[in-house]
């Protein structure tokens, strides 16, 4: 087994939610090293889902999050291709997770191609505005507004957000990890958040922050 022990293929296992055979092959590959081993499997698993990409996913689950207060509300519509899919619990948990993301993060579309180029234009001019304000040089305006737009975009769309629960992967990640784990094309199709008195006018809270320390009390 190439000092590959039966510890280190469990631990890997236990990990990665990988089969016996794909773990023995990633340690001997990385010579017995878990956490390049979790990498490699990281890898070969993004690259199956990527050809995955393309399958029609038309089963799934709406699910939906309440925030304990009962001021937050999410439906989501998560897509795989099968029904038995749908009832695994990795994929419920998965759907929790991003109802629960969606709540306190405020993502406002899926992904950065659904967001209209006549919004980008718009924030793409205040920015600009706001730095000749600020008197940064006019031959570096267009770098700093479009590190900006980059920055606003990954915050504004879901998949782009960092995960609550670990900030070192993104709901990108974590989505395609399922793909490779399940073998089945998944999709966070669409999403509605409400947040109570929204757009009325009202004592100023912030309900996201609420349920941001929420997460962050389940992670501890």
């Amino acid at each position: 087994m190439s000092n590959v022990t039966m510890g280190q293929i469990k631990e890997l296992r236990e990990r990665t939610g990988s089969g016996m055979a794909d773990c023995k092959k990633a340690l001997v590959e990385c010579s017995g090293d878990v956490d390049n081993a979790i990498e490699f499997l990281r890898k070969k698993g993004l690259a199956k889902a990527a050809k995955k990409a393309g399958r029609i996913a038309t089963e799934g689950l709406v699910t939906s999050y309440i925030h304990s207060n009962g001021r937050i509300g999410v439906l989501l519509e998560t897509n795989c291709e099968t029904d038995f899919v749908a009832k695994n619990e990795s994929f419920i948990e998965f759907t929790s997770d991003v109802s629960m993301q969606i709540a306190a993060m405020g993502a406002q579309f899926v992904r950065k191609e659904e967001v209209p180029e006549s919004v980008i234009e718009a924030e793409r001019q205040i920015r600009i505005e706001t730095a000749k304000e600020s008197g940064k040089p006019e031959k570096m305006l267009e770098k700093i507004v479009d590190g900006q737009i980059t920055k606003w975009l990954k915050e504004l769309c879901l998949l782009d957000q960092p995960f609550v629960k670990d900030d070192k992967k993104t709901i990108y990640d974590l989505q395609q990890s399922l793909v490779a784990k399940l073998g089945e094309n998944i999709s966070v199709r669409r999403f509605s958040r409400f947040e109570l008195g929204e757009g009325l006018a009202k004592k100023e809270d912030n309900f996201a922050a609420e349920v941001a320390a929420e997460v962050a009390k389940m992670k501890n």
